[in-house]
């Protein structure tokens, strides 16, 4: 009898598993979350609904003084303007205490928005499956078990082509130097390794989040791609402030990308915002 192989990143009924917890944070990375847990209570109090960690800290493939600390806070409101400031001074204030984090950075949500309807396939599915529960009550219990079908990755990249206008305003915004060139590198590098992995998980048919792993999955279906993609990869990860390299991504692949996504998924619904 044939055995059947799983993806990574799936069960075995074929649903996203939920990637990182608590128990795989690096030890060097500890103090900071903790330190990061209680500055949450503090700034949001009673307003905070849940509080959650993702990216690679939670996933325990962290690299002392390269990699981020990502938050995301849900509240039982509507952010005002006053919260997003709080939070952009609790990420300054945890980027310049803490060397192990290269910056920080808090996503702010009301929970009705990460519950809705509209939300399910996106900021719904990266709650349930992306982020780790630090505080609160998890809203992955109000949630569905996704799969890597056309309709997630619809929702959660179809919308390449409503960005590049804006990343091309960032860059040209930017100037020239090196510190303000490079986290612009990083983001874009790692957008589009991800939405060029998400173009093909349905046919995958699994999940990962290393960027390296996503490029090699999408190079496996456009090999006329892949070196574009596998370099993509690597500025994720060690970026360097190149405004060639941006002008390539709003010029070339970004447009490519954006192109074949909406021909293969569609477009993602539009959101208010």
């Amino acid at each position: 009898m044939a055995e059947t192989v799983l993806r990574k990143g799936l069960d075995v009924q074929g649903y996203l598993e939920r990637e990182g917890s608590l128990a795989r944070v690096p030890h060097a990375f500890r103090p900071v979350v903790a330190v990061a847990r209680d500055r949450l209570l503090d700034v949001f109090g009673a307003r905070l609904h849940s509080a959650y960690l993702y990216g690679s800290v939670p996933r325990g493939t962290a690299r002392v003084g390269r990699s981020d600390l990502d938050l995301l806070v849900a509240l039982h409101e509507e952010p005002t303007d006053a919260d997003r400031e709080a939070a952009r001074a609790l990420d300054t204030a945890l980027d310049k205490e803490f060397p192990e984090i290269d910056g920080a950075g808090t996503l702010l949500h009301s929970r009705a928005r990460l519950l809705s309807e509209a939300e399910t396939y996106d900021l719904g599915w990266f709650v349930a499956c992306l982020c780790t529960p630090l505080l609160g009550d998890d809203l992955a219990e109000y949630l569905p078990r996704y799969r890597p079908d056309s309709r997630l990755a619809r929702e959660t990249n179809g919308d390449l082509a409503l960005l590049l206008p804006r990343w091309r305003e960032r860059i040209s915004r930017a100037g020239g130097s090196e510190e303000a060139l490079r986290p612009l590198v990083r983001f874009m590098s790692r957008h589009l390794v991800r939405t060029g992995f998400t173009l093909v998980m349905p046919r995958w048919n699994g999940w990962t989040s290393d960027l390296t792993e996503m490029a090699e999955a999408f190079g496996a279906y456009y090999p006329e791609r892949a070196a574009h993609m596998r370099a993509a990869a690597v500025r994720g990860y060690a970026p360097h402030g190149d405004r060639d390299v941006l002008m390539s991504y709003v010029d070339d692949l970004g447009p490519w990308l954006a192109e074949e996504y909406t021909r293969v998924h569609g477009v993602k619904a539009p959101r208010p915002d």
